[in-house]
This record gives structure tokens, sequence and C-alpha cells, in this order.
């Protein structure tokens, strides 16, 4: 005797149903609706303005992209383009070599001295 083929509880193979993975079950807008909102394509601020050249002494301009802990945000968290993310790249660590930006955060608690 032959048995029939293994099906889960939704009809598919695995118990999934036939489709795509993640094609949110045939929505129309794709996956499962994030929070409250339709999340907004993010336009790359430099792009916006026309900026040919990032400057790296321009300090206030440039801390906009780094972190608490002086690093680089990446571009999925500014929504820099990836032409500009390098050249920001270039500016964030040309100031770091002036000492206009530093490489590491700040640590208060540390005395400087190792045990």
């Amino acid at each position: 005797m032959t048995r029939p083929p293994m099906r889960g509880p939704a009809g598919g193979p695995g118990g999934r149903p036939p489709g795509r993975p993640g094609a949110g079950g045939g929505r129309p807008g794709g996956g499962r609706p994030r929070g409250r909102f339709a999340p907004r394509r993010r336009v790359c601020s430099f792009c916006v303005d026309h900026v040919k050249y990032i400057d790296y002494k321009n300090v206030e301009q440039i801390r906009r992209y780094i972190s608490d802990r002086a690093k680089i945000e990446p571009r999925r968290r500014t929504g820099v383009c990836a032409k500009h993310q390098r050249v920001l790249r270039t500016a964030i660590q040309r100031a770091r070599h002036l000492a206009l930006v530093p490489f590491v955060a700040y640590h208060h608690g540390s005395s400087g001295t190792r045990n």
C-alpha cells in the first residue's frame, strides 16, 4: 500500500500554503503591514540638495551621520544613497585624522591606565 503525501494543516507541504515565502499571503502590498503606517521610502538628503562635495570641515553636518559611540551610521538608518555614503565615509575619515571628529567615544569612567 502506498501512503498519500503528508500535508500540514494549511494544505501545502510542511504546513505552509503554496506560494512564495514571505509574500504576505497574496496581499497586494506584499508582506505584513508593520506598525500603524505604511513605511515611507527615505530619500538621500545629499541628492535632494544636489551636493557635489561633502566638506570634511563641516563638523555639524558630519556629526549627524555618526553614532554616540563615534561609529559611522549605516545607510539603512540614515537614508543616504550608496554614492553619497562612500563620499561621506571619506569625509568622516578626513575629519577624524584632523581630530575634528573622534575615532572612539569618550568614556567617562576610565582613568586611562591599564591594570
